[in-house]
């Protein structure tokens, strides 16, 4: 008897995509990261529309089988994100720059793979399986997750930007303290893959 072919309903895959965001302490890092620089609505809308096509393209065409950065080489490069967000934070002093969706873009593209394990895991258009809507809730949760997170954490970050304190000690001692967790994060991932 075959394998049973994966659920492919809508909302299993959406609530999947949200518990990811949830429990992928690495992602939520990275974004905190990304956030804790961000001073305006369009710096903002930048860097969550680069990180957002970034991983989008790498977990369709993951998920799809028409990419593969497998987990030991993936997860590695995810750490490293976070300890370059961080430390480009502690060097920039706690400001944001326009340039910023650049790296954002690419690193969403390394975060994509992440993500597209939890499908690949699951049987999504393997075999001939059905793809496009376990895809699309799945990113759609991630995105709702994110949103979520960043509408809770983005007002409390500005309300303490509001004291110079905060900016002159707390952005570059949060950036420190992200940055270092990414390269324990990065050095553990490599040496226990």
């Amino acid at each position: 008897m075959p394998p049973a072919a994966p659920d492919v309903s809508f909302g299993p895959f959406f609530r999947l995509g949200i518990e990811h965001i949830f429990t992928g302490y690495d992602h939520l890092l990275f974004l905190l990261a990304l956030l804790l620089v961000c001073t305006r609505w369009r710096e903002l809308l930048a860097i969550v529309t680069c990180f957002t096509v970034g991983h989008t393209v790498t977990l369709g065409l993951a998920t799809a089988g028409l990419v593969n950065l497998p987990p030991p080489v993936a997860e590695p490069l995810i750490a490293f994100t976070i300890l370059f967000v961080g430390v480009e934070n502690v060097l920039r002093r706690g400001t944001s720059g326009s340039a910023r969706w650049a790296p954002t873009l690419l690193f969403g593209l390394v975060h994509g793979f992440g993500f597209a394990t939890v499908l690949r895991d699951l049987g999504v258009g393997q075999q001939g399986g059905a793809l496009a809507r376990p895809l699309f809730a799945f990113n759609l949760g991630v995105e709702c997750g994110q949103l979520l997170f960043a509408a809770i954490v983005l007002p409390l970050l500005w309300r303490a930007r509001r004291h110079p304190a905060f900016v002159r000690t707390g952005v570059p001692a949060l950036s420190a303290l992200i940055a270092l967790t990414g390269f324990y994060w990065l050095v553990e991932r490599l040496l226990l893959g």
